[in-house]
């Protein structure tokens, strides 16, 4: 396990909460998956430094990548290593927090998600939906 829990910053919290009433979706965890798996699809290395954890949203990692949990670990190990850092378990961590914060600015966006559909079309191939 790459983490046992961490915290989103008040920014991804307010975000979240803009993304959770234009999808419907109220799972924190289900939108943070999304925002991850966006970040990863992007070929660019996420900048930025890393979020703070000042919100009062705080997610286990179990919870977080659910069943999926390795697969997700694994992932996103590989894309660290692809991407040319080390794999210690702070680069790693990071690494993983820059790209659900990068998902998750992505979907909050101005007119980037209106609606579930709009969320479940930016899982498609780019020029298709």
């Amino acid at each position: 396990m790459i983490l046992k829990h961490f915290k989103l910053s008040q920014p991804e919290k307010e975000r979240l909460v803009r993304i959770k009433a234009r999808t419907g979706i109220q799972n924190w965890n289900v939108l943070c998956r999304w925002a991850l798996c966006w970040s990863l699809a992007e070929p660019s290395v996420p900048g930025g430094v890393e979020p703070q954890s000042d919100s009062n949203v705080e997610m286990d990692w179990s919870t977080f990548a659910g069943e999926y949990a390795e697969i997700y670990e694994a992932i996103i190990r590989q894309r660290c290593i692809n991407d040319g850092f080390d794999d210690d378990e702070k680069t790693f961590v990071k690494y993983f927090r820059l790209h659900l914060n990068r998902g998750i600015n992505h979907y909050s966006t101005r007119d980037m998600l209106k609606s579930c559909s709009d969320l479940l079309k930016s899982a498609l191939p780019k020029g298709e939906g």
